[in-house]
């Protein structure tokens, strides 16, 4: 990635947009650079950086397979599944916790009053 031209938030040109906004529109960046950046100042960091693509030359989202709507099932029911009881709780299971709720704060110690 060479020089790309840097804008300010909300000054980027017309053309230009980025991931979640050609998603928006049935796009994807399809293999294409980094047309530019937008960049948005922090007060205590340095500032947010957003990638901008050119909307002309986005390729439409890949339409969903049966076999894909499928892999993706099975891969959100493994993230609902509780490795400790084995019981899809409903919900992704937090990493920070590695279980269920219920399974995290069974095994907590408890702490004396």
């Amino acid at each position: 990635m060479g020089a790309v031209p840097v804008y300010g938030w909300r000054l980027a040109p017309d053309g230009l947009a980025t991931r979640r906004q050609l998603r928006a529109l049935g796009l994807r960046p399809g293999g294409q650079e980094v047309a530019a950046e937008l960049q948005r100042p922090r007060r205590d960091r340095g500032p947010l950086v957003a990638y901008l693509y050119r909307i002309d030359a986005a390729k439409p989202v890949r339409p969903m397979t049966p076999a894909r709507q499928a892999a993706l099932g099975k891969a959100m029911a493994a993230r609902r599944t509780c490795p400790a009881c084995r019981v899809d709780v409903g919900y992704c299971i937090p990493p920070s916790l590695g279980a269920c709720v219920t399974c995290a704060d069974a095994a907590a110690p408890v702490l004396a009053a």
